[in-house]
């Protein structure tokens, strides 16, 4: 008989159980997924039944700053699926000659609309690093489990998406007026914003200069923690929804 779905506000209040059940398993056993035998854990003194409740509080207000972020996990988990289902079908070796042709091709057009020599680098040079990390990317998703996904593939992959500009910013003095001003902007806004506890904004503008290189290197530090977050948010959505309940019964 055909399972029916539990319906938008059923789906919700599943994942927002699981959501809080995966933040209990983080100090209590068997609270996610208890075993029929077993069954769930439950405090049998009082100490912990003080630590058990006093812990589910601090979850509460974890879990309603999470929920949203879990929706984009739910959101972002689609595509990788599809990307992924792709990447394994062309394989390493396919996703690298694949970009090989698409950034080959794109410096031909460079070359037929007679760009400069640095057009021709910036555009030769993005697509090396394109490929690169794109094939780093599916080469660490093929190798281990989702702790390696969400380590190496997931940064790879963001990586793959940003860093491409800037390294052909590089070369092109158009690519340059854009890439390098926004840059700049949003460096100052995240050394007074997220990095100003502690001092530790002044210690990176004593030391370092923006210019050069250092826009690579700072893209490359903004590539890997996103990619962090995106691959946990991932991650997260495969705990509360497994892929085999997608569709089903937790269908939104």
């Amino acid at each position: 008989m055909e399972q029916r779905s539990t319906g938008l506000l059923g789906a919700v209040r599943i994942d927002i159980a699981r959501l809080h059940a995966t933040w209990m398993e983080l100090a209590f056993p068997r609270q996610l997924d208890p075993g029929r035998v077993v069954g769930k854990w439950t405090p049998e003194t009082t100490p912990q039944s003080v630590a058990y409740y006093l812990w589910a509080a601090v979850g509460v207000p974890l879990v309603a700053v999470g929920y949203p972020l879990l929706l984009f996990g739910f959101a972002a988990r689609v595509y990788v699926n599809r990307v992924d289902s792709a990447a394994t079908r062309l394989g390493v070796v396919g996703v690298v000659l694949l970009s090989l042709v698409a950034w080959g091709a794109l410096t031909v057009a460079a070359w037929v609309r007679e760009f400069s020599t640095g057009g021709l680098i910036a555009v030769g040079a993005a697509g090396a690093v394109a490929t690169v990390a794109a094939a780093v990317a599916v080469g660490a998703s093929r190798v281990g489990g989702r702790g390696t996904s969400v380590l190496v593939a997931y940064p790879a992959a963001v990586t793959a998406f940003l860093l491409p500009p800037v390294v052909a910013a590089l070369y092109s003095p158009a690519l340059a007026d854009v890439v390098f001003p926004n840059t700049t902007s949003l460096a100052v806004w995240i050394l007074d914003g997220p990095l100003a506890v502690g001092g530790l904004n002044e210690l990176i503008r004593a030391r370092f200069d923006l210019r050069g290189t250092a826009y690579v290197l700072m893209w490359v530090g903004i590539s890997v923690p996103v990619g962090w977050l995106f691959g946990l948010l991932v991650a997260l959505a495969d705990v509360i929804r497994p892929k085999r309940e997608t569709g089903t019964s937790a269908r939104i």
